[in-house]
């Protein structure tokens, strides 16, 4: 259940049952002919699925992330990695002070990794609490659906083209781009990564079959529910932890 849907009243109450919280990492940026919001609209869509038969609490999507390579590309957004982890940093601290307790970040763009290290660092500080970090696009049985469907996948190919990532009256090349030599490009500044990366797809085709897609989906969303119904260590006992 999306927060948007709920008053504060409904979350305290909430919290009285449950202490589990969903928040939806993404990234501003440029997917070639897919939407520019793409990591935006795939954690925020996964996480409501996942989260609506368990009664989880989903929060607003974190719409900006770590993206400085693409720079060259119009109204693809960067935040500074210290300015990400802070504002992270102050999303969980805010929720921890209300009395959530358990985290899992459903990230959708892989330059937010440094995430990852504030999370560690975090929960150090924070004992009684539990994050999860997933990257729901290459968690183990999603990627294994995905090299099952079509090993030549990669950004803003046909793997991140979901009938609700994709524009209306926008035609795609109908060909299997080469994959890019990923470690070459990233040592391209931007404007040289966009000149040699083109449309923005890194290889693969640009679409496959929706059915193809619905595969690949419900894997993602049954290996998230799972991860946020069961990945959880065990709560100690509150009078046990009095007692130490």
């Amino acid at each position: 259940m999306r927060v948007c849907e709920m008053n504060w009243m409904q979350l305290e109450a909430y919290l009285e049952r449950d202490d589990r919280a969903v928040i939806p990492l993404g990234s501003t940026e440029q997917h070639g002919y897919l939407s520019l919001c793409v990591d935006n609209i795939l954690p925020e869509r996964l996480a409501a699925e996942v989260a609506e038969p368990l009664g989880v609490p989903v929060f607003p999507t974190l719409n900006y992330g770590i993206t400085p390579y693409f720079a060259a590309y119009p109204g693809s957004v960067s935040l500074r990695v210290e300015t990400y982890l802070r504002v992270l940093r102050d999303i969980l601290d805010s929720l921890a002070r209300s009395g959530f307790r358990r985290f899992l970040l459903v990230n959708g763009h892989g330059g937010n990794s440094p995430a990852q290290g504030l999370v560690a660092e975090w929960t150090a500080e924070h004992p009684d609490c539990q994050v999860l970090f997933h990257n729901w696009w290459n968690a183990p049985r999603a990627w294994q659906e995905v090299q099952r469907i079509d090993p030549v996948a990669s950004h803003a190919s046909w793997m991140e083209n979901f009938p609700w990532t994709r524009l209306t009256g926008v035609q795609l090349p109908d060909i299997q781009k080469p994959m890019t030599d990923l470690d070459r490009l990233r040592l391209l500044a931007p404007a040289r990564l966009r000149e040699t990366l083109g449309d923005g797809n890194y290889g693969g085709l640009y679409q496959r079959p929706d059915e193809d897609m619905q595969a690949l989906w419900n894997a993602a969303v049954q290996e998230t529910r799972d991860l946020l119904q069961h990945g959880w260590l065990p709560q100690p006992d509150a009078a046990a932890q009095e007692r130490a």
